[in-house]
């Protein structure tokens, strides 16, 4: 304990010093910093992964070097150095190593990241959204909160999100968190309405606190989804969180019907203007009584989409944000993360769920500990069959394999979670079954003619245990 809090000192330090010189020749002392942090997650990551960005930043004209430019511009560097520490070390030094260590120690999933919703209210009801219909009186408290993060830091998990509900409700609470966990990044997906000054400047005292604002396109496409006035209100929450230099980004749900207006130079480019620093892209799933399966991409758009990923991330040609899709990123990660593979979600009755989009548990805070969740029936099952598809375009158990999903939750017995009408596992996956039929020879042929990462994986399959099942 001494040793890690000499460490978290002296890198401090290093980050401080390193931020304080940086503007003085920012080329010259990024390299300088990605120096630092090569040496520091050699045993980590890659160094394939630190000499690319080094050679990155050596081009003035490259996308990275200017998105980089725009952080040291817009960000409180106090804000920054906070953030790098909980996320950079707290969640890349010493996080993924342990996570690392834990899944083979306790042969199971163990998350890099947590989704937990201190709240079931919400002041919106936007449509396609399912907390939207759970209602205002549900909560976990204070207590279950900061024990969820001790437990998740024990295991090596020091990224937390906030979803909902809307979690700045508890806005209170959410900084009490942060403040109490400096070694643990903290992220809350928000409709912006309760973003103002006192919470600007609270968020730049406890530093390792980011927000994630919902918005669809443009206004029209937007407040149709959000109510009318929505989209106001989060430009002006972007203006007021750009002019205190806190560090913020987009979540955005695209659907059949707003992918032209989320994907378009005019949206990406405002978003530049406002101050956004990352965008968090999320393909809509037919979840709940309310759910359209119309709004599901048609497999011609998750083409498109997974093209124009690539082309904005590219680091001569794209812009300077950082944008990820959960669907069309999984080659990225090895397919679904879900299940305590990369993460999992606490809804705000303290079920403890898979996923944030499938809702079933078999286990919940009050009664189990997150460690016992993850070794019991529905998160072993998620553990044995992942990843789901070698074809890392159809990640999903629920959307692209829904025969999986119906067949785990059909032998776990898991319940059906949603907080207003129970879901039987077969009415949700047959909302999904067309969209796999007509998906599958469009993602297999995309995945034969295109060139693929290869990330590290910790599959079941890959130990021994999961080797000799495989051989019965």
């Amino acid at each position: 304990m001494i040793k890690e809090k000499l460490q978290w000192t002296s890198l401090n330090l290093v980050v401080k010093q390193a931020l304080k010189y940086i503007h003085k020749n920012p080329q010259k002392n990024l390299i300088k910093l990605a120096d630092i942090a090569e040496k520091l997650f050699i045993k980590v990551f890659p160094q394939k992964n630190f000499q690319k960005a080094k050679e990155a930043i050596a081009d003035e004209n490259s996308v990275w070097f200017k998105y980089a430019e725009h952080v040291l511009r817009d960000v409180d560097h106090d804000n920054l150095r906070k953030m790098i520490m909980a996320f950079g070390v707290g969640g890349g030094l010493r996080g993924t190593k342990a996570v690392r260590e834990n899944r083979d120690k306790y042969g199971c999933n163990i998350p890099w990241i947590i989704l937990l919703d201190p709240t079931s209210a919400c002041n919106k009801k936007c449509k396609g959204c399912w907390s939207a219909e759970y209602g205002h009186k549900l909560n976990l408290t204070y207590e279950e909160l900061d024990s969820i993060v001790t437990q998740g830091v024990d295991m090596g998990t020091h990224f937390y999100m906030f979803t909902g509900g809307e979690p700045l409700v508890r806005k209170d609470d959410v900084l009490r968190l942060c403040e109490a966990h400096p070694d643990c990044a903290f992220l809350a997906y928000t409709n912006a309405t309760l973003v103002d000054q006192k919470f600007c400047e609270d968020m730049l005292r406890v530093g390792n606190l980011t927000l994630a604002l919902s918005i669809e396109g443009s206004e029209s496409s937007n407040d149709f989804r959000r109510g009318d006035g929505s989209y106001s209100e989060t430009m002006a929450a972007m203006d007021l969180l750009k002019k205190n230099g806190c560090l913020f980004g987009i979540s955005v749900c695209y659907t059949s019907q707003n992918i032209p207006y989320v994907t378009s130079d005019e949206f990406i480019e405002l978003m530049l203007e406002k101050g956004v620093k990352y965008g968090l892209y999320f393909n809509y799933m037919p979840i709940g009584s309310g759910a359209v399966p119309e709004l599901i991409p048609t497999p011609e758009q998750r083409v498109q989409m997974y093209k124009w990923l690539r082309k904005i991330r590219n680091g001569k040609t794209g812009k300077p944000l950082f944008i990820m899709d959960f669907q069309n990123d999984g080659e990225y990660v090895g397919g679904c993360i879900a299940g305590g593979r990369r993460y999992f979600h606490i809804n705000s009755a303290g079920d403890i769920e898979p996923c944030v989009f499938i809702h079933y548990s078999d286990s919940n805070i009050r009664k189990h500990t997150l460690l016992e969740a993850l070794k019991r029936p529905l998160f072993t099952e998620f553990y044995h069959n992942q990843p789901f598809n070698d074809n890392h375009l159809r990640p999903c158990p629920m959307l692209e394999n829904p025969d999986k999903l119906r067949k785990m939750v059909n032998k776990t017995g898991a319940d059906s979670t949603d907080l207003i009408t129970k879901e039987d596992v077969e009415t949700l996956c047959s909302k999904c079954d067309k969209f796999a039929k007509d998906w599958q020879p469009v993602a297999d042929e995309l995945w034969a003619n295109t060139k693929h990462p290869n990330p590290k994986t910790q599959y079941y399959r890959e130990t021994e245990e999961g080797k000799k099942a495989l051989d019965k």
